[in-house]
C-alpha cells in the first residue's frame, strides 16, 4: 500500500519505524482545529430525548462515553441505545463508560427499549452494550431478547448491534446472529499496533474472526466496523486493517476522529483534517466496502440509519431477498 497517492505521506521520523498518518496540522495548546468547531443545534427535539431517556430509565452511549455527536443526535430524536447497565468490566483507555463491577440484568430493559423506539419513531435502531465479560454469554441472550422485543413492536424498523467480542464465544457470537439483526456492528478500534494500548483486553484478531463468524453464517446481515484515527496508526497500518476486514467481506466501514473524553484519558496524537477523511473514503470504497463513512465526527453508529435506511434498503444493497 505505499503506493497510495491519496494522502500526503510526511517525512519519516528520526526511528523511521512508525510514521503517523499524513501531516500533522499546527494547532496551539489543546484548542481544537477548525473543522472540529460547530454550532449546537436548535429547537426541542434535544430535550424531548433526554426525558424520554430519563422516563424510561434507559442507558445511551451518547452520555456514557460523552459522544460529541449527542446534541445532534438527540435532537433529530435519536439515539444509540446502551443496554446491560452503564458499568464496563474492561478498562479500554479511550472510553469514558464508568468501569466497576456491573449489577445483575434488568428483565424488563427490552421491553423499555422497545417503547423507546415506538415513542421516538425509529426505523433504524441502534443497540449497543457495556462489556459484560462477568456473564457466561457476554450478555449474548439479552442482545437478542432486546432484538426481538423491538421488532415485535416496530417490525418495519431495521436493527443494528453493536457489540462486544464475547470473547470469542462462538456460541453467544451465534445467539445475537440468530436473532438476525440486519446489521452486526463491531469494532477494531485501531490498529494491531496499538490494540493492547488502546483496547486492554481485546485481541485483533478476536475481533475479526468474530465478523468473519457472523458473515459466513449469516450472509445476509450487513457486518460492519469502525476505526478511530489519530492515535499514532501509520497509513500502511491502517490500509492492512482495512484489507483484513475486506477479505472476511466486511460490508461497512466508519472512520472518525479520536477525541480524549477527558484529560485523564489517552491523549490525541493528531487531529486528521476533512480532506484525508475524504480521500481515505474513496479508497476505502475502491477496495470494495459497500459503505464508508469517514470523517473527524464519524462515530461507529453517527446517522447509521443514513447508511442502510430500510431493510428494504438493506437487502438490495447485500443483493439479498428476504
Amino acid at each position: 500500500m505505499r503506493s497510495l497517492t491519496l494522502l500526503d505521506k510526511p517525512d519519516a521520523h528520526e526511528s523511521g519505524a512508525h510514521t503517523p498518518l499524513g501531516p500533522r496540522p499546527a494547532r496551539t495548546g489543546n484548542r481544537l482545529p477548525p473543522w472540529l468547531k460547530r454550532p449546537l443545534p436548535t429547537g426541542n427535539g434535544n430535550n424531548f430525548t433526554a426525558h424520554l431517556i430519563e422516563d424510561l430509565r434507559l442507558e445511551t452511549v451518547c452520555e456514557s462515553a460523552k459522544c460529541p455527536n449527542r446534541p445532534e443526535c438527540w435532537s433529530r430524536r435519536t439515539a444509540t441505545f446502551m443496554i446491560m447497565g452503564n458499568l464496563c468490566t474492561r478498562t479500554c483507555s479511550f472510553c469514558s463508560v464508568p468501569k466497576g463491577t456491573p449489577e445483575h440484568l434488568e428483565l424488563d430493559e427490552p421491553a423499555r427499549l422497545a417503547e423507546a423506539s415506538v415513542r421516538l419513531g425509529l426505523k433504524h435502531v441502534v443497540i449497543t452494550s457495556v462489556t459484560r465479560d462477568d456473564l457466561p454469554d457476554g450478555g449474548a441472550m439479552h442482545f437478542a431478547d432486546c432484538i426481538a422485543a423491538v421488532r415485535a413492536r416496530v417490525p418495519d424498523a431495521a436493527l443494528e448491534v453493536l457489540t462486544p467480542d464475547f470473547l470469542g464465544d462462538p456460541v453467544a457470537i451465534d445467539t445475537v446472529t440468530d436473532a438476525n439483526p440486519e446489521v452486526f456492528n463491531h469494532n477494531l478500534e485501531t490498529v494491531p499496533r496499538l490494540h493492547r494500548t488502546v483496547r486492554g483486553r481485546a485481541l485483533y484478531h478476536r475481533s475479526l474472526g468474530l465478523l468473519e463468524r457472523v458473515k459466513r453464517r449469516a450472509p445476509h446481515i450487513v457486518t460492519k466496523a469502525g476505526l478511530m484515527l489519530g492515535i499514532g496508526e501509520t497509513i500502511d497500518e491502517l490500509f492492512d486493517v482495512l484489507a483484513d476486514l475486506r477479505a472476511i467481506k466486511c460490508d461497512v466501514l466508519t472512520l472518525g476522529q479520536y477525541l480524549a473524553p477527558t484529560v485523564k484519558h489517552m491523549p490525541v496524537a493528531r487531529f486528521v483534517p476533512p480532506s484525508e477523511f475524504d480521500s481515505l473514503a474513496a479508497t476505502a470504497r475502491l477496495m470494495g466496502f459497500k459503505q464508508v463513512v469517514a470523517g473527524p465526527y464519524v462515530r461507529s453508529s453517527y446517522h447509521a440509519a443514513d447508511m442502510v435506511p430500510t431493510r428494504e434498503g438493506i437487502l438490495a444493497n447485500t443483493g439479498h431477498s428476504a
